[in-house]
């Protein structure tokens, strides 16, 4: 494939010419860059993927619960964004009702390569749970209400 693509773009580099015979040896060299991980966060995590992303998504979330008697949707976003990963790819349930309650629980989410890491987390037994799924046609992650992430 990469031989097609020089060929197509170089013309008549070595072993390309149309004619099946062998030009000169060329004199410059072509470098292809590596590709890049989307983020890196702590040691040896890359966040290219939901399953490589997960540990670290739980990790932070349980410190989020263990330094807040009542977290918010924004402790989430905040502690996810500080950890590394993406803001503008999240997603926040509201933390008041309609009515202005506050809810039972509170989920949160980050689309990475197509996939979506969600955690939910609620007082009165509820606790923390999290989970890997297909981002939604949408090209979102939660379904429902969110609210914006403007801060």
């Amino acid at each position: 494939m990469l031989l097609a693509v020089l060929c197509t773009a170089g013309g008549a580099l070595a072993g390309c010419s149309p004619s099946g015979g062998t030009a000169p040896a060329p004199t410059t060299t072509v470098t292809t860059p590596s590709p890049q991980p989307t983020a890196t966060a702590g040691a040896g995590t890359t966040m290219d993927d939901a399953h490589s992303a997960k540990a670290l998504f739980d990790r932070t979330n349980e410190a989020v619960i263990a330094a807040h008697s009542k977290p918010g949707g924004r402790d989430f976003v905040d502690a996810l964004t500080a950890a590394g990963f993406d803001k503008a790819a999240m997603q926040v349930t509201p933390d008041r009702t309609s009515l202005g309650y506050k809810v039972g629980s509170v989920q949160f989410s980050v689309l990475i390569g197509g996939e979506c890491l969600i955690g939910q987390y609620g007082a009165g037994g509820v606790g923390y749970h999290s989970l890997i799924a297909p981002a939604l046609s949408t090209g979102g992650c939660l379904v429902g209400r969110t609210r914006a992430i403007d801060w």
